[in-house]
This record gives C-alpha cells, sequence and structure tokens, in this order.
C-alpha cells in the first residue's frame, strides 16, 4: 500500500442529484471515507438523494437536473489539512482535465472549472451553453475546452470569448453520445460515439463534408461494435478504438480487431470469486443482452463481459492496455494478450480509468482502488490512503506531481512534496 506523508487539499461541492437507473454495466457505490477529512462547500443541485449502498453505473450519468446552484463562487479550503475531499453528490467524476491551474471537472451534474491558485470555481450546464449536464469526456483542441456529453453531442468552450460551440448529429457527429474525441498527429480528429467512430478529415468541424462515419456495417465487421468508449494514437500513426465487443485498429484505411477469443481479458472461471456485485447489464438493456449473446456469455449473470473495454490507453512504448468489465487489465503489444486479475495483485477486476502521468508512469483505477504496475507489481491506494471513494473513474496530474483523483461522488486532491 502507498503511505501519504503528505498534505493534501481540495474543495468540497455538497448538495445531491438522483440518479436516473441503469441504462449499462452497473457497479456497487462505495462511499467509504478515510478519517474525517477538511471539507469546503460549495452548493449545488439537491434533486433527491441516492442511499448507501444504491446501485448506478460507470458508463451512465444522472439525468439533467435543470433546477440550479449558485454557477460561481469561490471555496474555503485549510492548507494545512492532511487531505480534503472535493465532494459533488451523487455524481459520477467521469472526466477531468488538469490545464495549467484550471482544473476542469466533468461530473453528471455539468462541468466545474476550478482555479487551483485562487480557490474560485465556476459551473457549467445546460443553463448556459452545454446542450447536457452529463458529462463523459473532457480534453482540449485546438485551445478549447472539448466537452463530450450524454446526451447532448461533443461542445468546444472559448475561454477568450467565454462562449460554447456545439456539434451534433446534424453536423455530421454520430451520436449525441459522445464518450472521446482526440486531434491524431496528421491534423484528423476522432470522435467515439455511441453509434460509431467519427473522423473530421483536417480537423474541419466547421464543414459537413469532412466528417465520415464509421460503423460495424461500413467497415463489414472491422469495427467490431458501434458503442465506441474510448481512443488513442499509437507510436506509427495507427488509431486505437475501445468498444464494447473488442478492441480495433485502423492504420492506411485497413482495419483489424480483437476480442476475448484472441486473448482480451480474463477467462469467467479466474475472476468469478472476485467480482463483488451482480448488477448485469444484460438484464436492462437490450444492446448489452444481444452484445452478450453474440459474445458467448448468456450465461453469465453477473457483472462480466471481457471483450467490453471500459478504458484505454497506449503506453509510450507503444503497448496498448485496455480496461476491461470484470476481466481485469489487459495488455497488447500487437500480437499477443497478457491479463492482469485479482490474483496478480490489481485491486479490483472492472477497470474503469487508465491515466499516463508526466513521467510515462500509468495509473489504474478499478472499482477497489488505484493501483499503479511498478516492476511486474501493482502499488495500491485506496480510501485509507487519502482516496475520496474506491470506486476511480477518473485523474489529473500536474507537472509537480499533484494527483487530482474522481470517483463517484467526489475527488481527492493528493498534494505533492508534502
Amino acid at each position: 500500500m502507498v503511505q501519504l506523508n503528505k498534505k493534501s487539499i481540495g474543495i468540497l461541492a455538497a448538495g445531491l442529484v438522483g440518479v436516473a437507473g441503469l441504462i449499462g454495466g452497473a457497479y456497487y457505490v462505495g462511499q467509504k471515507q478515510a478519517s474525517k477529512p477538511q471539507e469546503a462547500a460549495l452548493q449545488l443541485p439537491l434533486a433527491g438523494q441516492l442511499k448507501m449502498g444504491a446501485q448506478t453505473t460507470p458508463n451512465h450519468p444522472a439525468t439533467n437536473a435543470q433546477e440550479g446552484p449558485q454557477q460561481a463562487g469561490k471555496v474555503q479550503v485549510d492548507p494545512n489539512a492532511k487531505f480534503t475531499h472535493f465532494r459533488v453528490g451523487n455524481r459520477n467524476v467521469k472526466s477531468m482535465l488538469l490545464d495549467g491551474k484550471l482544473l476542469w471537472v466533468g461530473t453528471s451534474g455539468g462541468v466545474i472549472r476550478y482555479d487551483t491558485t485562487t480557490d474560485e470555481y465556476r459551473l457549467f450546464d445546460a443553463r448556459n451553453g452545454l446542450l447536457s449536464n452529463g458529462i463523459f469526456h473532457i480534453s482540449k483542441l485546438d485551445g478549447k475546452i472539448l466537452v463530450g456529453t450524454y446526451g447532448g453531442g461533443m461542445s468546444l468552450y472559448d475561454q477568450v470569448k467565454e462562449k460554447w460551440e456545439n456539434f451534433n448529429i446534424p453536423d455530421g457527429l454520430g451520436d449525441a453520445f459522445v464518450y472521446g474525441a482526440l486531434k491524431a498527429s496528421n491534423g484528423d480528429v476522432w470522435v467515439a460515439t455511441w453509434s460509431g467512430a467519427n473522423r473530421i478529415r483536417g480537423g474541419v468541424l466547421r464543414d459537413r463534408s469532412k466528417w465520415d462515419l464509421f460503423t460495424v456495417e461500413n467497415t463489414k465487421g472491422g469495427l467490431p461494435n458501434d458503442w465506441v468508449y474510448g481512443l488513442a494514437e499509437g507510436k506509427n500513426g495507427e488509431m486505437w478504438l475501445a468498444t464494447e465487443g473488442g478492441l480495433a485498429r485502423y492504420k492506411d484505411g485497413k482495419w483489424d480487431h480483437w476480442n476475448h477469443s484472441n486473448g482480451q481479458g480474463a477467462a469467467f472461471e479466474k475472476v468469478k470469486d472476485d467480482i463483488k456485485f451482480s448488477n448485469d447489464p444484460a438484464k436492462s438493456s437490450v444492446h448489452h443482452a444481444r452484445q452478450k449473446e453474440e459474445m458467448g456469455l448468456q450465461g453469465v449473470n453477473v457483472a462480466y463481459n471481457p471483450n467490453y473495454i471500459v478504458a484505454m490507453l497506449v503506453d509510450n512504448d507503444g503497448i496498448v492496455w485496455c480496461g476491461t468489465w470484470g476481466g481485469g487489465l489487459a495488455r497488447f503489444d500487437g500480437k499477443t494478450w497478457r491479463n492482469y486479475t485479482v490474483a496478480d495483485g490489481l485491486p479490483g477486476n472492472h477497470v474503469f480509468m487508465l491515466h499516463k502521468d508526466a513521467d510515462g508512469k500509468m495509473w489504474i483505477g478499478t472499482n477497489n482502488g488505484l493501483a499503479r504496475l511498478e516492476g511486474g507489481k501493482f502499488v495500491v491506494m485506496t480510501t485509507e490512503q487519502g482516496l475520496f471513494s474506491n470506486n476511480v473513474f477518473s485523474m489529473a496530474t500536474g507537472a509537480g506531481g499533484d494527483q487530482w483523483i474522481g470517483s463517484f461522488g467526489g475527488v481527492a486532491h493528493l498534494k505533492a512534496g508534502e
């Protein structure tokens, strides 16, 4: 276990928002706290409390809450506290971006912009430019903040003009549910959606003729599933795509793909005793049920689908890492798969997040804590060392080593060097 002999600092966004229900894979909500951290308050909407132990989903945020909190303010923090938590109520913190002094926090209730030097914050939601409050993804594109939303398409925020520009299906977007985006080294912009993957040639977003959409149908199965959850560029310019039906690679107009039958994800017999929740998404979604049957998993009624890639990362050596839904962490060198599970020291077999810090180290967010792989062994961090919750969905790291770790209900800030 990692021992944090350092100060941590954070902010508290108090308020609760109800969860809409189960649409995809669910996880058990763990809200255990590490001792009693100092908390400062930022008021967010109150719209129904989710009880302890309730079920929610890692990939599907809550329904929008339109009644609103104050959208700007300043948080009071104690710099002498060992660590503090930034609470966001009953929301998933699905994505974070640290851009200089500004931390952008994507929740199922909007985007919070937090100034780490002044403790001032601002909330962006459907009342001031976004088309949806549910946030899946935050990154930066050509100097603008890019946000992928739950049902509201893709939005770009111009910080100089303080204005949002929205892109949706009429603009060429494959689906209003956007899970990720990136600009490739050749200038093309790729967007992961729930109805395939978009490629915008040359990154010319405002020219409809530049938008392509790749689906299972028009790639003749090269893309194994239309639900695309992640994107990453390889060392040689190839594009890797994480889907609910496995891993895909696009290079020079050619598609290749892999799934559990090729070695991705651990076998059920190896992980079944470590699956602590049985909320099977196939019970509540026709899509999930069909996909599970196609993969020959109709006899498994717990939260397990090794074909389903929830998170993906390409490391500095060009190795592709895939976080699976119950099948552990999968490593792919282009030819051979290697799977890591709880039996190997991974804290949980549901891998929700993969993050590469400034030093190239990989961090693994699971249903049971945060880990990094060092010398073939996992070094694990949990609520006992300062996490807000052991369900870890997002992470941002600063050049100096500061860590911002997002989970269900809040963010823990672990400040380096103290």
